[in-house]
């Protein structure tokens, strides 16, 4: 076998290249721009501008108001921050009840596990929380009707990534929140009273409409290394008027509800890579969904075992593309794929290196046997069809299909 020298980059889902356009955001706050927004002194305050006109071109995309714009150090913390913020909002012992899809990035499943064995900051409260972990069909869609069948009288939360990060399922969100709406209306309870609802849009934010009016969500969660910006920044919307405590303490930065001096380049590379995305999101989305097209049709061809986890067609992302080999062992492929200078990978990249290598994304839709055989292609701006003809190549050789 012959060592490629080229890198062919297909894990886009995992973590994207700073955009040469970010990167020029940044740079000034890196340099010159470096002072401390809650300073009293010339430089400080003119810090303290620019922070909240960042806060409005991000709020702005989401259509939303500034002071519902929460900047944070990544989708992981703010992630944390709603599930848990939620809970010690409430001042009660509970029990609570939280509502997540069995398919959620790690991310929010952990969360809700920590919570679960009352090892969290909920737990050391003494709070009682019950999480209900919602089935998904073969393509890994919630059904609306299942998340109605959920809920309960002391349900505080509903968490419901926008779309997978493993398969690319695009989630129903808008029918959901209409079912958590004409709850609350059974009830007699009022848009800002719990039951909340929270979409992780993380993998979505480049291929999807983040108008949060339309979504009818109460919290959005997004990380800036998904927006082609620098990592360790990171967002959560929050509808004002809903309960949400704060997980750490220290300062009184993002109206007290996330301490810590703010990472101002990183947020700024985070708003200009979201201002980006929305200007190409439509020709960039028709692009990508072409190649996937091809990529799916001739790996099907080729390979007459092969199965595509989820769909291809609009109800998922058109940049990722999750392909079951029977009986292939896809962490092996994955460092032999990358022997030949192609980066993809098996499973989110999130998980426990000591976890089982099997996807429970794919378990979760029915294809147990398909667990460990999976593999998944994630393109982006810079792959070309070219990319994926060279994908094919090797898999034939590794295949050993002639």
């Amino acid at each position: 076998m012959k060592l490629s020298k080229r890198r062919i980059y297909l894990d886009y889902a995992s973590t994207t290249p700073v955009d040469k356009k970010v990167l020029k955001a940044v740079l000034p706050f890196l340099k010159n721009d470096f002072h401390n927004p809650s300073a009293l002194y010339i430089e400080g305050v003119a810090m303290k501008k620019k922070l909240e006109s960042i806060r409005k071109k991000c709020a702005d995309i989401f259509k939303a108001l500034p002071d519902e714009i929460i900047f944070t150090s990544g989708g992981t913390e703010a992630n944390n921050l709603i599930l848990q913020g939620v809970l010690i909002a409430g001042k009660t012992k509970g029990p609570y009840h939280i509502v997540v899809s069995s398919i959620e990035h790690p991310s929010v499943l952990e969360v809700c596990r920590q919570i679960e064995k009352r090892r969290c900051f909920i737990g050391q409260l003494g709070c009682q929380v019950e999480v209900t972990y919602l089935p998904v069909d073969e393509n890994g869609m919630v059904d609306p009707k299942e998340v109605r069948k959920a809920l309960k009288e002391n349900t505080a939360l509903i968490s419901v990534q926008y779309a997978n990060n493993e398969i690319g399922t695009i989630e129903p969100i808008r029918e959901i929140a209409k079912v958590i709406r004409h709850f609350k209306k059974e009830y007699g309870r009022g848009l800002t009273d719990w039951p909340y609802f929270h979409t992780d849009a993380s993998q979505a934010a480049l291929y999807c409409d983040l108008n949060v009016l339309l979504l009818g969500v109460d919290f959005l969660t997004l990380d800036s290394s998904k927006l082609y910006a620098p990592k360790g920044s990171g967002l959560a919307y929050a509808k004002r008027g809903v309960k949400i405590a704060p997980i750490m303490f220290g300062g009184s930065q993002e109206n007290d509800r996330r301490p810590g001096t703010e990472n101002l380049a990183g947020i700024a590379g985070l708003a200009e890579g979201l201002t980006l995305s929305e200007a190409m999101k439509a020709k960039e989305g028709k692009r990508l969904q072409e190649l996937k097209e091809f990529a799916a049709n001739e790996i099907l061809k080729q390979f007459p075992k092969a199965k595509i986890n989820g769909v291809v067609g609009e109800q998922s992302l058109p940049n990722i593309l999750n392909v079951c080999f029977p009986g292939l062992d896809a962490e092996y492929t994955v460092f032999q794929l990358d022997a030949r200078g192609i980066a993809c990978s098996s499973v989110a990249s999130c998980r426990n290196l000591n976890e089982d290598s099997s996807s429970y994304v794919v378990e979760a839709i029915g294809r147990v046997d398909c667990a460990k055989s999976s593999l998944r292609f994630s393109m982006g701006r810079s792959t070309t069809k070219k990319d994926i003809k060279a994908l094919l190549t090797a898999l034939k050789e590794i295949l050993k299909i002639r």
